[in-house]
Parts: structure tokens; C-alpha cells; sequence
């Protein structure tokens, strides 16, 4: 056993603990108030300098000063989904949950800086420790929480940054970690297709956006098997339609909503292009469109150096055969706006017990919490060797 996965099994305890009070008082994106304050609290306590109110309502420790710079991301929000666990920490939050780990990820966090502060031979440089609001929804402007601790200044002048995610299908204790892209662009859509409404016994009168929106959907599903590339991953989902609200009324409008996933910019840009003509149907039978598509998040890029040092770390942790190589993941993670300006790594932990899966964001998602002190060990270890590199 290394001597680091030592040191931080001794924090099983803690770990337990934080993760635990967090997961029983989740708080949603830009909300995490009381989250802040524990984290906090912890560091202070462990030495670090501690800042507050970055982005909103996160957190920017700093343990030691000067070159390198390596930073630490964990993400603090839960998700509005209804607990469906019987256990002694479920949540105490009617419809808001901690379905995505980011419970564990602050407490994997909050180890790696009690680790890194007690190492008996000081570190060189500067370790930043960024516990982020809302990553998984954007505020009233859309942007996530990312993105404003970016525009706060918190991953100015890093030379690395690492982040590590739980992975409920992969069996406890083990780490993924690939180079390249890991998770793809998501940008949302919205539409609104525009019709003229009139009685439905004299369809003739106007134009039916429902008729429209029927051809839509059918355009838009072929849009990634019949113009993109099959080498090149791509989805553009619907995920929802409205329409009309009255029995013998043809509606105005009719409304669907989506999501774009891509890793290449250029089938990103290309599928923008291609939605926008299967809505310009709605305009051959006299109809119109209006059409918003967002951006969650760029691709998340796992920088080749740095995935390479924290594989090492990785197997002298778990050991060589409890490392794996993920396929990239068609989710998105805005984690890729940090990576997209500071070479990093987004990591996996492995937290499945036994054989039964408990998906990420679902009722039922836990987590088996002998995997933390893993985690704990491969941020600490792979900080440490970044931080020897000049």
C-alpha cells in the first residue's frame, strides 16, 4: 500500500462524515449556503486561506504560494429529484437530492487539502482548491457555475487543474482516466413552430403548426444518420413537444425542446446548420420559426501530459489492473469551461457495491464510500507530482 492511500485511509472517518451531512442537507445550484459555510469552515480549520463568494456562492482555498499552480474543482449542487433511499443520511430536503456524487466530490476534496497540508515535505508552489456552485444548471443568464468562477478570477495563472467524477458503473475503487475528449459539447435548443390558429372544422383557414411539427421531428431525426459523418459522434435528441390546450381550436404555435451533443466544433457548428433547415419547413405551407440553441458546455479535453501523470498516480494508488481507459461520455460537464483555459484532467472513480447499479441522477443513486479515501489518495498524489514539475 502507498504510503499516501495510507494517510488518507486514516481520514475514512471524516470522509464518511462530511459526505454523509452533505448528502442529508443538499442544496440546489447558486443555493449552497450552508455547503459553503461547512467547507469553509473545514479549511480554515486545516490552514488554508479561504475565500467566499466566488462565482456566487463557492469556495477558493489556497494551500502554499508561487510555481507551479495546481488546482482541485469539486462541484457542490444537488439535484431537484425526490430521494428514494432508506437509509440513516437520505436527504432531508423534500425533491432535492444529491444524485450526482457531488457530495463525495467535495468530501474527496476536502481530504486531498487536509492530506496535502499535513505533508511533512511542503509542496512546491501554489495548490487551489475550487469548490464550485451549479454545475448542473445555468443561473438566470444561463451561465453555470463554472463559468462564473471563472469570470471571478479563480482559475487565473493555474498551470493544471484536475477534477474527479464518480462513475456508478464502474465496480468501487477503480479510476478512469483517458486523454483527449471525455465528455461532448451539450448545447440546448428551443422552438417554437408558428402556424395560424382556427377551428378545427375549418383546418383550410389556417396552417396547423402541429401538421409542421410532425414533419419537424421526422427531419430532425434524420439529421445525424443522413448528414453527419458515422465516424463522428453526434446525438440531437427532442426531448419535449407542446401543443394546443382545446378541444375544436388549431393552436398558433407549437414548441419543442432538445439537446445537441457533439465532440468535433465542426460537427457542432454543422448540426446548428442542419436543425435550422428542418425547421424551415414550418415556412413551405406559409408557417414560420423561432429557434434559441444555448451552450451548456464546449467538450471537455483531458490534456495528454497531465492524463499520462495522473494514470501513474493512479496505479501506484489502486494498483495497475484497477485503472481503466472510459469511453468518452455523450453527457456534458462544465468542468470543460475550466479545461478549455487551463490544461486538465477529468478523472472517474469507480463507486458501484456489488452488482447492483444505482444510475447517476436517479432516485436510488448511491455510492460505496470505501472508494473515498481512493479518490482522496489519487488528487493528493497526482497534485504532488504536478507540483514537482517546473
Amino acid at each position: 500500500m502507498s504510503e499516501t492511500l495510507e494517510r488518507a485511509q486514516q481520514l475514512q472517518d471524516a470522509l464518511v462524515e462530511w459526505r454523509r451531512h452533505i448528502h442529508a442537507h443538499p442544496e440546489l445550484g447558486f443555493e449552497e449556503h450552508e455547503t459553503a459555510r461547512l467547507v469553509a469552515d473545514v479549511l480554515r480549520e486545516r490552514g488554508l486561506s479561504v475565500e467566499t463568494g466566488v462565482g456566487g456562492t463557492g469556495v477558493v482555498a489556497r494551500l502554499g504560494e508561487g510555481h507551479p499552480r495546481i488546482g482541485v474543482r469539486a462541484e457542490m449542487d444537488a439535484l431537484p429529484i425526490q430521494e428514494a433511499n432508506d437509509v440513516p443520511y437520505r436527504s432531508q430536503v423534500p425533491g432535492v437530492m444529491h444524485a450526482c456524487g457531488h457530495d463525495a466530490h467535495i468530501a474527496m476534496a476536502l481530504g486531498a487539502a487536509e492530506l496535502l497540508a499535513g505533508c511533512r515535505d511542503p509542496l512546491r508552489g501554489e495548490v487551489r482548491f475550487l469548490f464550485q456552485p451549479s454545475e448542473e444548471v445555468g443561473d438566470s443568464e444561463g451561465r453555470s457555475g463554472a463559468i462564473r468562477m471563472i469570470e471571478d478570477g479563480a482559475v487565473d495563472r493555474l498551470d493544471a487543474i484536475l477534477s474527479l467524477h464518480v462513475d456508478s458503473d464502474a465496480l468501487a475503487g477503480t479510476v478512469g482516466i483517458r486523454s483527449g475528449y471525455v465528455t461532448a459539447a451539450v448545447d440546448p435548443f428551443s422552438a417554437t413552430i408558428i402556424g395560424s390558429g382556427c377551428h378545427s372544422a375549418f383546418p383550410h383557414q389556417g396552417v396547423n403548426p402541429i401538421t409542421i411539427l410532425a414533419q419537424v421531428i421526422h427531419a430532425v431525426q434524420g439529421i445525424v444518420p443522413l448528414r453527419v459523418d458515422p465516424l463522428r459522434p453526434a446525438i440531437v435528441a427532442i426531448e419535449s413537444v407542446q401543443a394546443g390546450d382545446a378541444a375544436g381550436v388549431i393552436p398558433e404555435e407549437a414548441h419543442l425542446t432538445g439537446n445537441i451533443r457533439t465532440f468535433d466544433e465542426d460537427v457542432r457548428q454543422q448540426l446548428h446548420g442542419e436543425l435550422r433547415r428542418a425547421l424551415g419547413l414550418a415556412r413551405l405551407p406559409g408557417g414560420d420559426y423561432r429557434l434559441t440553441i444555448e451552450s451548456y458546455s464546449p467538450a471537455a479535453y483531458n490534456d495528454l501530459a497531465i492524463a499520462q501523470m495522473v494514470t501513474a498516480a493512479a496505479r501506484e494508488i489502486s494498483g495497475p489492473d484497477s485503472v481503466f481507459e472510459p469511453e468518452p461520455r455523450m453527457y456534458g460537464e462544465d468542468f470543460a469551461h475550466m479545461a478549455s483555459r487551463v490544461p486538465g484532467v477529468l478523472a472517474f472513480l469507480g463507486v458501484r457495491r456489488g452488482d447492483r447499479v444505482r444510475p447517476l441522477h436517479s432516485p436510488i443513486f448511491d455510492l460505496d464510500e470505501v472508494a473515498l479515501p481512493i479518490g482522496v489518495a489519487v488528487l493528493a498524489e497526482s497534485v504532488a507530482r504536478l507540483s514537482r514539475v517546473s
